[in-house]
């Protein structure tokens, strides 16, 4: 009886082929490389030092490292920091085996001459794919299509299809939709992969494709197209000009790095940050975007500051009366930015229509009534308890109510606002909304106190 040799594969971990690549023996750091999931070969791309990525230059083709950087995270400002590591020939061989609409993306991170030194270098075709796309307006359809898809006539029979998939698939970003034109290239279908398995190879393609086609035109903000992928559950939508000739498609995963780049700049404008696409490694990168924001705060802080001065006389005859303004002016401020979020993500989402606009400030001024008599109520009892006084109470009781009111109104108003004049209205920020609120439930707060001052 002859027993069955069991040939064990050696499992390699990170730490393996960080040390293959120091001891430069490029067969185990090949063999233990192409083990790993793409993701993870992404990663340990990025994690090595430049010294050890040269050397991975060596052992990878440019083919076998654009499938790296399709994968990996990698910051906009890395890209030239990469590139420049790199020979330029291979740089431009990388970029050529990478799919377009990806390689647009790494070349808009490029200054214009090394763009156009790229793409002398690489073949005409691909050059000329990248090309295509590269004049786009950015946040478009248009700028993150890729023109590797399967496209197919109506008129062809379903063999024929079958054909022409296996033969483009290679090449084609997916291949879970088939795309039909006509003979003028304009979009007439979308047969699905499953569709052309199960039909007869006989069977015309316009037979069976459905031609309720759900398209974007090229000049389609990405955040719209975002939304409508989002909407229908679609793996890819076709990009058409206003001739509905079919330009390219776009995919989910592009369509997922928009919604984390949209989801970063509107939590960035929400912190009153420039920029949080990327973690800054050194302070005064961090300062230099967050300044500006706060030098602005800060005179609005100032005005608040002049504003309790200007009230000097009311607070100097009764001193207990400042130490409720953090109180009153934190309160209004927390209102507001809760009122701030709700608008800010129904126009996002488009929840708010035109007709409900009015529906929802209404919906917002009651809730800060409701909320503000409540806590009205509740730091009224609280004073008396504390200080036995009930009329300084009731002052600050009604400084809160008031002061939540107007705040969540204008804390609905003014993203609302923002949107109508065509504004981002999250640059109506967290921090905006806090400071002048404060300035608004201070002017409220002390208002209040001396017209009653006689009473207190």
């Amino acid at each position: 009886m002859v027993e069955k040799s069991k040939i064990t594969e050696e499992v390699y971990d990170e730490e393996t082929l960080i040390d293959a690549l120091k001891n430069s023996d490029m067969a185990v750091f090949r063999e233990g490389f192409f083990q790993l999931h793409p993701y993870d070969r992404a990663t340990l791309y990025k994690k090595v030092e430049p010294e050890e990525r040269k050397k991975i230059y060596y052992y990878l083709s440019p083919k076998e490292l654009a499938e790296i950087f399709e994968l990996s995270e990698i910051d906009d400002k890395e890209y030239k920091l990469y590139l420049n590591e790199m020979d330029a020939t291979y740089a431009a061989n990388m970029i050529a085996n990478m799919f377009a609409d990806n390689a647009v993306d790494v070349l808009n991170e490029l200054d214009k001459a090394q763009v156009v030194s790229y793409l002398t270098i690489m073949d005409q075709d691909s050059a000329s794919e990248i090309k295509a796309l590269l004049h786009y307006e950015e946040y478009t359809a248009g700028s993150i299509m890729t023109t590797e898809y399967v496209v197919i006539p109506q008129d062809s029979t379903v063999r024929s299809a079958m054909t022409i998939l296996r033969n483009a698939a290679p090449e084609a970003e997916t291949i879970y939709y088939v795309f039909v034109v006509d003979d003028d290239e304009r979009l007439t279908g979308v047969v699905s992969l499953r569709d052309l398995i199960i039909a007869h190879e006989d069977t015309l393609i316009h037979t069976i494709m459905n031609d309720r086609v759900v398209s974007v035109l090229v000049s389609e903000d990405q955040e719209e197209v975002a939304r409508m992928i989002k909407d229908y559950n679609f793996l890819a939508v076709p990009v058409v000009d206003f001739q509905q000739h079919l330009l390219g498609i776009i995919t989910v995963d592009d369509i997922i790095d928009v919604l984390d780049e949209e989801a970063s700049d509107d939590y960035s404008k929400l912190a009153a940050v420039s920029d949080m696409t990327t973690f800054d490694k050194n302070s005064f990168a961090a300062a230099k975007k967050r300044l500006p924001w706060l030098l602005i705060l800060l005179v609005l802080g100032m005005l608040t500051a002049n504003l309790i001065g200007a009230f000097e006389e009311t607070i100097a005859q009764v001193a207990l009366l400042a130490a409720f303004i953090p109180l009153i002016a934190g309160t209004a401020g927390n209102s507001g930015t809760q009122a701030l979020a709700v608008a800010v993500r129904g126009i996002a989402t488009k929840d708010i229509e035109e007709e409900s606009k009015l529906k929802l400030v209404l919906r917002e001024a009651g809730t800060g009534l409701m909320t503000g008599t409540i806590c009205a109520i509740f730091v009224v009892g609280l004073i008396y308890v504390w200080k036995q006084e009930f009329l300084l109470g009731l002052l600050v009781g009604a400084a809160i109510l008031v002061s939540i009111f107007v705040a969540t109104i204008s804390g609905t108003l003014i993203p609302l606002f923002m949107h109508k004049i065509n504004i981002d209205p999250a640059v109506a920020s967290g921090p905006f909304i806090t400071t002048l609120n404060d300035l608004i439930s201070t002017l409220i707060y002390l208002g209040l106190a001396t017209t009653f001052i006689s009473g207190l």
